[in-house]
């Protein structure tokens, strides 16, 4: 079963992870690039809205609390290495939001290497800023002798941002991937990246009279440099390498190649071996990944710090098999996830903000409906958990709304700030095209009005919508009902009109989820399905 966990990842991790569980550890964490990310979701006509979701400010402080307590659990642990390295780089640079980022790594890397399988790997994806700060934590933590690759990701095709005018730094187009495993079984896959039919052709120019495509490539003589080798020194058909390294393969291959047409023989010259299309497996993958664009277009979720899915297909297919344990303990907008269950893999997520759940969640269902099965913890199971995680929410109650608007399938919006129009708390699209918004409201307390719904449909219109859905979590009045079902209703040609301001209590939703709203092409249906982010370039495309 797949597991989807809401809150700090350091004790979901050590109360439902257990030890030498995961067969693969993939890792985004926040960069430390002292930037507070915010969340831009477009309107409806593809511009930006003013309003915004801050996911999650990207700096840390010693001055919290929370990196000074992770410095003494390190101390504390049975992992002396990356107890001195830890204190080694915080006496060299002193207590800063690096140390105190790297604080914070260090506590959770333990954890993670507690949860990996002997044969398992670790992929942990950062940038210049603390790469080698990172890959020293993960010497000490992993030992150095598991460090098997740094991969670097070429995310941005064109020269970037900083290159330019008056910089004084070169433009930044690059992440790097720090793979480790935890011992020297570890797993391991030669994914290799397709070639297109153009691409074959290419690269196998020449076709031989059965009609095949080859390319004379390979050379059937060793090389000097590879030094004597007496067992393959023998003369065929009055031909002998000169040198003493030999023919590349035994005398028994060479007849069966021969035999196969796999030969051109040329007198006075050196054979050459035919190398075929058919049963190319395609080109080997090196640490440099140039082929695989960052998001754009219809895939992107509105996540800051979005992945493609192509680069953790790659990353998953090189380190895992069908039914391992794929783990992400900062789990974001959920690409590892879909790429896990793209591939057959079982999966955890973890994220400590529900804009993150709720992002995977419609993610998921907008990829594999109802097929993606997973369960769900930290979050409200029944209407008096939806109650108490009110109750117990900021003031704001953001967090309680990100939840609310997810049981909708919906994508939350809002900032905290409520505006003239009474503010919008969530969103989803709907139509063949996707054209069409309803607009959600949340409402916990149980001071309920027909001015909410009021409110509401001035919104709907102000903000050009078609529906209005106003979510509560106490049942609302009679004259609300009345109100909502005198506001008219809206078609979409071809399906019977729906009301245009539909009032759904929050225990309703948790119990029918989507079936609770009533709108036409927007689940159950593949015109309804959001934009998957599919794999369209044979760059990304790849065989194990």
């Amino acid at each position: 079963m797949n597991h989807l966990y809401y809150g700090d990842n350091l004790p979901v991790l050590r109360d439902s992870i257990a030890d030498a569980s995961v067969d693969l550890i993939y890792l985004d964490p926040p960069f430390n690039s002292n930037a507070s990310y915010n969340v831009l979701f477009k309107g409806p006509g593809g511009t930006d809205s003013p309003a915004q979701i801050e996911a999650f400010d990207d700096t840390w402080h010693w001055d919290d609390m929370v990196s000074g307590q992770a410095l003494i659990e390190v101390r504390d642990s049975p992992y002396q290495d990356a107890a001195r390295m830890l204190d080694a780089m915080i006496g060299f640079l002193g207590k800063n939001r690096m140390t105190a980022y790297l604080a914070m790594m260090a506590v959770r890397l333990l954890e993670l290497h507690r949860v990996l399988k002997p044969a398992g790997s670790i992929w942990l994806h950062c940038d210049d800023v603390a790469v080698d700060y990172l890959r020293l934590l993960m010497d000490a933590v992993f030992g150095p002798w598991n460090f098997r690759d740094r991969v670097v990701w070429k995310r941005v095709a064109s020269a970037a941002k900083g290159s330019q005018h008056a910089a004084r730094t070169f433009g930044r187009n690059v992440d790097y991937i720090l793979h480790y495993s935890r011992s020297d079984a570890y797993l391991h896959h030669d994914v290799r990246i397709k070639l297109t039919e153009a691409e074959l052709q290419a690269k196998f120019p020449h076709i031989d009279d059965q009609g095949r495509h080859y390319n004379t490539d390979t050379p059937l003589f060793s090389a000097p440099s590879m030094g004597a080798r007496p067992n393959l020194c023998y003369t065929y058909k009055g031909v002998t390498n000169p040198h003493p390294s030999g023919w590349r393969v035994s005398r028994e291959r060479l007849e069966a190649m021969d035999a196969n047409g796999e030969i051109i023989w040329r007198e006075g010259k050196r054979p050459l071996r035919k190398s075929f299309a058919e049963g190319y497996d395609g080109k080997p993958l090196g640490n440099l990944w140039a082929d695989i664009p960052n998001v754009t277009g219809g895939a992107r979720l509105g996540y800051p710090t979005q992945k493609p899915i192509a680069l953790l297909e790659r990353i998953i297919a090189a380190s895992s098999n069908p039914g391992d344990l794929v783990l992400d303990p900062f789990c974001g907008c959920g690409t590892t996830l879909e790429a896990a269950e793209n591939l057959g893999r079982k999966w955890y997520g973890i994220d400590i903000t529900y804009l993150a759940i709720g992002v995977i969640e419609t993610r998921l269902f907008n990829a594999f409906g109802d097929e993606a099965g997973y369960t769900v913890h930290g979050v409200p199971a029944d209407i008096d958990g939806a109650r108490n995680f009110f109750d117990r929410d900021d003031r704001t109650k953001k967090e309680f709304e990100k939840w609310a608007v997810s049981l909708l399938r919906g994508y939350a919006q809002a900032s905290g700030k409520k505006g003239a129009d009474g503010g919008v708390d969530g969103f989803f699209r709907f139509g063949r095209d996707r054209e069409h918004t309803a607009i959600i409201s949340v409402k916990g307390g149980k001071a309920l009005g027909v001015p909410m719904i009021r409110e509401l449909d001035a919104v709907v219109l102000a903000r050009k919508a078609q529906i209005g859905i106003f979510l509560t979590l106490h049942p609302p009045t009679r004259p609300m009902r009345d109100w909502a079902a005198q506001a008219g209703t809206f078609q979409v040609e071809g399906f019977a009109p729906v009301p245009r301001l539909q009032i759904v209590t929050i225990e309703d939703a948790m119990e029918r989820g989507v079936r609770a709203v009533d709108t036409p092409l927007r689940h159950g249906s593949e015109l309804g399905k959001a934009v998957r982010e599919d794999d369209t370039t044979a760059q990304n495309r790849m065989d194990v």
